[in-house]
């Protein structure tokens, strides 16, 4: 490993999803995939597109460990927050919520919409009678998903809900990775989680990105994405607590960087010149070069414009060097907030496991200058360092250098 490195600990993980909940269940699946973890239209939408979606399983909320939050569910969200949430903190050796009580924990959150866009029963209301139940002005308060787990989890610190479309969750490991470097918090909760939506799908469905089959990222006969739901959560402390607790961490969080194209309010700039700058600041953080990274986790929605400025960006950062790249949206659909935790937790399995698995859905590569990992691709990787990075809606750019242990 290059000399001089620092970073923030991450010692749990935790993950919901179409897969199932808990990361041996994404890897189990992304192992096996060749296409959507749940295939077919959401009945509970009722959107009338016979759109595949990908959701997740309602019994999955519904075990054992969601008992902790005594019911206090809002919306879904919070729910697929507190899942993945519970998980992390578990992994962590966090088993009790009094233990971190007394210590101060930022919770960092992002989403897209955070179930705001699941209350057009308000509106339908307002319409039909000139009144609506205040118990939704109630929801809509108790929403706020980082001031809703303090309260569950009866703790205090900075919080952050990060609304910056589909780069949100990966923006909010890098604040919380902030915090924890900066030393606001000894302890940060901090990811992506977001739910389906009625209005959300019918958004994308307008502006033609959606496909009717299964998403394939970066295929030259790619023609859209597919929605998804989920959550995921990585738990940062400092390397000092760390050697207190003795506890042995799963990853390290080596760099951050973030930028704006400036160019379109949906779509990327076309050379994906915003993505070089927020990979090149994540690397210059880490004190890193290129030649360092041994896989990235790209965003690959499977629309044109997105994987074509994405593979533009990665060739040129990466173009002495070709890590393998892989998507796994045609597994999981795009879930939105969620996407940058959900792929953050994948990337550290991914680094963990030394072997880089292929991008369901992808059979025909488009881009020979990028080594694309496709479908059935199963490699070794060469060391143990990553990228997770992230594009969005407004010409957001994220990217997370990871050290995997």
């Amino acid at each position: 490993m290059p000399e001089g490195l620092g970073g923030v600990a991450v010692t749990g993980i935790g993950v919901i999803s179409a897969a199932g909940a808990g990361v041996a269940a994404l890897a189990s699946v992304q192992r096996q995939a060749k296409g959507l973890a749940v295939e077919g239209a959401c009945e509970a939408l009722d959107t009338g597109l016979e759109l595949p979606v990908c959701h997740v399983d309602n019994d999955f909320l519904e075990d054992e460990c969601m008992e902790l939050a005594c019911g206090r569910f809002p919306n879904r969200t919070c729910a697929l927050l507190f899942r993945a949430s519970v998980d992390a903190l578990r992994m962590a050796g966090i088993t009790t919520f009094s233990s971190i009580q007394g210590i101060r924990v930022g919770i960092s959150v992002g989403t897209t919409v955070g179930a705001t866009f699941n209350n057009e029963s308000c509106y339908f209301d307002w319409k039909d009678n000139g009144r609506i139940d205040l118990e939704y002005i109630y929801q809509f308060h108790e929403s706020n998903l980082a001031l809703w787990l303090h309260s569950v989890l009866g703790t205090s610190g900075p919080s952050v809900v990060v609304a910056n479309a589909c780069s949100s969750g990966t923006d909010a490991i890098g604040i919380a990775y902030q915090w924890i470097r900066d030393g606001r918090c000894d302890m940060a909760v901090a990811g992506g989680a977001d739910e389906l939506s009625r209005i959300a799908l019918n958004g994308f469905n307008s502006l033609q990105l959606t496909s009717s089959e299964p998403a394939m990222p970066f295929d030259v006969n790619r023609n859209g994405l597919n929605l998804g739901e989920g959550a995921g959560v990585l738990v940062l402390e400092d390397k000092d607590r760390v050697n207190i607790r003795n506890v042995s961490p799963v990853a390290f969080v080596l760099g951050y960087g973030a930028s704006s194209d400036a160019w379109h309010p949906t779509a990327p700039e076309p050379e994906g010149r915003g993505l070089q700058s927020a990979l090149k600041d994540a690397l210059r953080e880490a004190h890193l070069t290129p030649s360092c990274i041994s896989v990235i986790n790209a965003h690959g929605t499977g629309t044109r414009a997105n994987d074509a400025a994405e593979a533009r960006a990665i060739s040129a950062v990466f173009k002495d060097v070709r890590p393998p790249v892989y998507s796994i949206k045609g597994l999981l659909g795009h879930t939105l907030g969620a996407a940058g935790g959900i792929e953050a937790v994948s990337l550290i399995q991914t680094l963990k496991d030394r072997m880089v698995l292929g991008t369901p859905g992808c059979r025909e590569p488009e881009y020979e200058d990028i080594a694309i990992a496709s479908e059935g691709w199963e490699k070794e990787i060469s060391g143990p360092i990553g990228i997770s990075q992230s594009l969005a809606f407004g010409g957001g750019n994220s990217a997370l250098v990871i050290e995997g242990c």
